[in-house]
């Protein structure tokens, strides 16, 4: 079995998103694919907090945390 990567659950969680916007599944259907959106999305925002711990710590200087935000750019003064 394959490993279960962020990308990979990320375009399961799109595929499912569109079946259910669809609205042609039943009901019983619907709410199995439901269930499997949840858990993906759990193990998404799983992955995420823990992409986030780690550029904490590869941010952390001097015995401090530095947060940045992504999009921010080093000033050149």
């Amino acid at each position: 079995m394959a490993k279960k990567t962020f990308e990979s659950a990320l375009q399961r969680l799109e595929e499912i998103t569109r079946e259910l916007e669809e609205g042609e599944l039943s009901l019983e259907n619907s709410l199995k694919k439901f269930d499997e959106g949840i858990k993906l999305a759990d193990f998404c925002n799983e992955k995420l907090t823990e992409a986030k711990a780690k550029v904490e710590v590869l941010l952390k200087k001097d015995g401090e945390l530095s947060t940045k935000a992504f999009n921010e750019e080093e000033s050149g003064d």
